[in-house]
């Protein structure tokens, strides 16, 4: 289609077309490149795209967003205030705001990114957390750089996420039945906002006033909206030996959290109906795994084509229940054949991370289910034999053998001689590992489990995708299609150059 402002080009493709030379196109993210002229292609044949070229990373068969108008809807705004972004690679900055909302329950039902102009590589993500409600207006005065030794004390009661944003995601919208409840007494009332900012060119001078814009509603859902965030609890217990064309870390939100909170509070099952995937530069693949009864369910979610300059919830298909008693696996596959030197778990873009924010309903206590292994035993692997105790600081001081002696865990984890054939050997035990159960509840609070130990579960690796079956004429699983719309804004100064639609 064409009219005087706008060429519209329509196609379609198998999903799967069972040739070696084509790519299938799954849940995981496509990288899609375009290229195009402003002419029509003549009879000498088709015109040189120039600079009209690109690439864009998408999520194809990401179910459509029932999308609810909000140009109507009040809103109000959560942004920063001309931050000065240090020139360092990684900065948190994390300013408090107060919810305008109150005294009357409301919905939100829908957050947008608002993201400075020109800003949109130094935007990592943005996290919300709910804070105490015993905190009073004065903690609104000022920002402070998150996890500093001088952050604000009251920084550390905001513990519980209830919103995610991350790098190449748009707007969330809920779906009709679901919102984040705001204005009782249970809704947060003071929340805080950790901006990630990324600067690995050591930039200066640069000023942001970055945010989120949320729009809301008296017309009320019938759910509330929670977040988990699942996964391994971000510390150098995780870490990846150097060299690595693939390394495998997993985050258990184990069956010992979910069966308490769940069977406290809601023995029928939440219900999942989005999810975030989260790593680092390192990360090629995530896979969000559901175990009931030792059986494996569908996963969850996935994404066997990570791109970490696109980071977006997914919304399911179809909603997934959690019941008391189900394992939580989220798996996340690394590349470090380009480091030298071991990468560890970490705020910044360089260190890495393995997370999942699932966004359920209904909304019960429970805001972090995941692990950490133990690292004893990953000690031992590189040959330390003692270590200083009682453990005073960390990381803590190696007492023996000599040659690890007074080193921290950092540095003898670095002397170590990593080969492939060792860091595949590291991987198998770290994924053996006894873990470290965190369980958590809102307000800094806690499930009798967090802190304890479990075995993980006897799982199949590695995961075992379902296969397309193909004949030698035809594929007998591509019933079904993507279309994709291609969309040309032609210019004022360009019309006149436009011939016949050539279809």
């Amino acid at each position: 289609m064409e009219n005087s402002t706008h060429t519209i080009l329509a196609f379609s493709r198998e999903l799967h077309t069972c040739d070696t030379n084509d790519k299938s196109i799954t849940e995981s993210t496509v990288r899609v490149i375009w290229a195009y002229h402003h002419k029509d292609m003549g009879e000498a044949g088709q015109n040189y795209h120039g600079s009209n070229r690109g690439t864009k990373s998408l999520r194809l068969l990401n179910p459509e967003k029932a999308e609810v108008s909000s140009a109507s809807l009040p809103y109000f705004d959560l942004t920063n205030k001309d931050v000065p972004i240090p020139d360092k690679d990684t900065t948190y900055w994390c300013q408090m705001f107060k919810i305008p909302v109150q005294h009357e329950k409301h919905h939100v039902t829908k957050v947008e990114p608002l993201i400075q102009k020109g800003h949109e590589n130094l935007v990592h993500h943005i996290l919300l957390y709910q804070c105490s409600s015993n905190l009073n207006d004065s903690v609104l005065d000022y920002g402070h750089e998150c996890y500093h030794p001088n952050m604000p004390d009251s920084f550390f009661t905001c513990e519980t996420v209830i919103f995610a944003w991350a790098i190449g995601g748009e707007g969330f919208t809920y779906p009709p039945h679901v919102g984040l409840s705001i204005g009782t007494a249970a809704d947060p009332q003071f929340v805080l906002m950790e901006v990630h900012y990324d600067n690995p060119s050591y930039t200066e001078g640069l000023i942001d006033n970055s945010g989120l814009r949320l729009f809301y509603t008296q017309d009320l859902r019938k759910y509330d909206a929670g977040v988990i965030e699942a996964g391994l609890w971000v510390s150098l217990f995780h870490n990846i030996p150097p060299g690595m064309p693939e390394f495998v870390s997993e985050g258990h939100c184990t069956l010992e959290c979910l069966e308490e909170a769940l069977g406290a509070e809601r023995p029928s099952g939440i219900h999942v109906f989005a999810v975030l995937l989260h790593a680092h530069l390192a990360g090629r693949a995530i896979r969000m795994r559901h175990f009931r009864n030792g059986e494996e369910q569908k996963l969850l979610a996935y994404d066997d084509e990570f791109d970490f300059n696109f980071q977006e919830f997914q919304y399911l298909e179809e909603e997934r229940t959690i019941l008391p008693g189900d394992n939580l696996i989220t798996e996340c596959h690394y590349s470090t054949v380009d480091r030298i030197r071991m990468t560890w778990g970490g705020l910044s873009t360089r260190n890495e991370m393995c997370l999942s924010y699932l966004l359920y309903y209904p909304r019960i206590n429970l805001t972090r289910c995941a692990s950490i292994p133990d690292i004893m035993e990953q000690l031992q692997f590189i040959g330390v034999k003692e270590i200083y105790r009682p453990v005073r600081t960390w990381p803590f001081i190696i007492k023996s053998p000599k040659q690890y002696k007074n080193l921290s865990f950092m540095d003898a984890m670095n002397k170590f001689k990593w080969s492939r054939s060792e860091g595949l050997s590291y991987n198998e035990l770290v994924l053996k590992l006894p873990v470290n159960v965190r369980c958590s509840k809102t307000d800094n609070a806690e499930w009798s489990f967090q802190g304890m130990t479990a075995l993980p579960p006897e799982i199949e690796r590695p995961y075992k995708t379902e296969q397309v079956i193909c004949s030698s004429s035809s594929c007998l699983s591509c019933s079904l299609f993507v279309a994709l719309l291609f969309f040309v804004h032609i210019t004022a100064s360009t019309i006149g150059n436009i011939g016949p639609f050539v279809q």
